[in-house]
């Protein structure tokens, strides 16, 4: 008896076993690929998790160093690298925008930038929050699909596994409790295959996007927090 074992990983239970003799093709099928889609869901969970944990965790030690710093631009002079931090790489595409803005053509910096310029350097910044926010929200939409589409496909195998009971029973011409049950019993599996499908990712999915949120909030706030102090070192007043 060969069974999907993410699913079915209690073999020895008799009556799993028999609703699964009992199943159809089609139904087979349909548990098949709820096994693949909850693969896929709970690998992008954990690895979304995982990137979001450690994302975190650099972002706090990336803000405690820069609020240490006395010029904007200690960090990016020392030519630290820091991967996996989305606050480090709109610090770093915001300063290579400054740095640029501020070169003279002797190699030497300029003490003030123009509006214009500065403006220039805030675009970047947005441009670099936008790009740290996609790359943490890349790959949540499998999520969502699992949640959308899994009880879909579990509804579809017990539609299907349905009609065809009653087309036995039709067939036969019999309709007692003994004909029917098998067949409604092995429709019914698909639907608790997409359910085990769908609420875990639902869970991960809530989760994630939490964390996505507030990811993204604190981006905005950075880069807010990093415009304001280039404005009051690089600006010439009016």
């Amino acid at each position: 008896m060969n069974m999907p074992f993410c699913l079915f990983a209690a073999g020895t239970n008799s009556q799993l076993g028999y609703i699964w003799d009992k199943s159809t093709i089609e139904a087979r099928v349909i548990i098949g690929l709820l096994v693949i889609l909850s693969m896929f869901a709970w690998s992008v969970m954990v690895s979304k998790s995982l990137q979001m944990r450690r994302a975190r965790r650099l972002n706090d030690l990336f803000m405690a160093e820069f609020r240490a710093q006395k010029a904007v631009l200690d960090i990016h002079d020392r030519r630290v690298q820091v991967e996996g931090c989305p606050l480090f790489t709109v610090y770093q595409e915001g300063m290579v925008e400054t740095e640029a803005r501020l070169k003279q053509p002797d190699g030497s910096r300029k003490k003030h930038i123009s509006l214009k310029s500065m403006e220039h350097v805030k675009r970047t910044l947005e441009g670099a929050v936008a790009r740290e926010a996609l790359a943490l929200e890349s790959g949540i939409i499998l999520l969502a699909l699992a949640v959308s589409g899994a009880p879909f496909l579990g509804l579809l195998g017990t539609v299907w596994g349905v009609m065809d009971t009653f087309a036995g029973v039709a067939q036969a011409g019999r309709a007692d409790l003994a004909a029917m049950a098998p067949g409604v019993a092995a429709a019914l599996i698909t639907t608790v295959a997409g359910l085990l499908v769908a609420i875990p990712s639902m869970f991960g999915y809530n989760w994630l996007v939490h964390n996505l949120r507030v990811q993204t909030v604190e981006l905005d706030n950075f880069a807010q927090e990093l415009a304001s102090k280039l404005e009051t070192e690089f600006l010439k007043d009016e």
